[in-house]
């Protein structure tokens, strides 16, 4: 715990050079609400919303507390909250044991992997920090430090989409341009899973609005299908398996781009297509659609190639890689990711 104390006075004096809470305001919102329950102010459900029952425990507390009434939360109102009102987020070194508002943000901002945000740091956390970070390419360590909190300011600002009557994980992608695979596991919701009207979605960072004069623009679906089923025959892939692994990525769109730079229908990372063009074709596909599908049913020709044809662990490689696979095995994720392409294996 001394590592702990000694870092976190330097990080609170500004070494993060991050803006104090500069993350989701939902998170924000989601960490007043744990303070408010804390003392005995229910504001509903610990969802980063700010409604009415929210808004009425906000008030109700700062009556109790002889804070002037404004809906806000200001200095008065976080030094009344006590150990749930601070510090912010990014101003100290965080690890199992702490207890703040700086924790609730933290928690709120993992919660797709199954945390109660409740503003404690407990081992459950630490394990879900650790996925975090792997996933980030980061050290996992289980502490949130300088690296993590850089990662978390990158995400962006959270938005959030009110789910209506006949859209689906598949519809709503698509009118985001994002993966449908990223917005269900963006909501800890497995795409198979059934959604309902009024249900609130989080969109993936980077989720933009497709305009009437952008909509034109992408290939259509249909043209999709075609160079996906062109290409698997051409090097000797199940179509319908092809097509269900699009289908998750992309939805069938190519101007798909993820959070972590995923491009096209296939949701190919540029050092994956580099290798596919380098290691094994030779040359160098355009980078279009029809360019894309190819580089990615090639590398799914490697993936099963690898795996003796085992579908499972192809498609597991594909998604976490190949060499993790066979070294680690595959993670929760991972068998979510597998489990639903094979769902949709022959619906698309």
């Amino acid at each position: 715990m001394r590592r702990f104390a000694v870092v976190g006075v330097a990080l609170s004096i500004g070494v993060l050079g991050l803006a104090p809470e500069a993350f989701a305001a939902s998170a924000r919102v989601a960490a007043l609400q744990v303070g408010l329950r804390t003392h005995g102010f229910p504001p509903g459900p610990i969802d980063g919303i700010r409604g009415p029952l929210t808004s009425a425990a906000l008030v109700a507390f700062q009556r109790e507390n002889g804070i002037r009434r404004t809906g806000r939360v200001g200095r008065a109102t976080r030094r009344a909250l006590g150990a749930r009102g601070r510090p912010l987020l990014g101003q100290r070194e965080l690890a199992v044991g702490a207890v703040g508002w700086d924790v609730a943000v933290l928690e709120f901002r993992l919660r797709r992997y199954g945390l109660a945000v409740d503003g404690r740091f407990t081992a459950v956390t630490a394990v879900a920090l650790r996925r975090y970070q792997r996933r980030h390419g980061l050290v996992p360590d289980g502490i949130a430090g300088l690296r993590t909190y850089r990662m978390l300011a990158r995400r962006g600002r959270v938005q959030l989409h009110v789910v209506q009557p006949g859209e689906s994980f598949f519809s709503i992608a698509a009118r985001y341009r994002v993966s449908p695979w990223q917005l269900g596991r963006e909501n800890g919701i497995p795409l198979t899973n059934v959604i309902v009207p009024g249900q609130r979605l989080v969109l993936p960072a980077g989720a933009r609005l497709r305009t009437p004069a952008a909509a034109g623009s992408p290939a259509p679906r249909e043209t999709v299908r075609v160079a996906i089923d062109r290409w698997a025959r051409f090097y000797g892939v199940d179509p319908k398996l092809a097509r269900a692994l699009a289908w998750m990525e992309s939805g069938f769109q190519h101007d798909v781009v993820s959070s972590v730079g995923a491009v096209g229908v296939m949701q190919l990372l540029p050092e994956t297509w580099e290798f596919v063009d380098t290691v094994l074709l030779g040359f160098a596909t355009p980078r279009t659609y029809y360019g894309n599908v190819q580089a990615g049913v090639r590398y799914l020709r490697w993936q099963l190639d690898y795996f003796g044809g085992n579908v499972r662990l192809a498609l597991a490689g594909w998604y976490q890689g190949a060499r993790a696979v066979g070294e680690v095995g595959l993670y929760d994720d991972t068998k979510l990711f597998v489990r639903v392409v094979l769902a949709l294996y022959g619906t698309v």
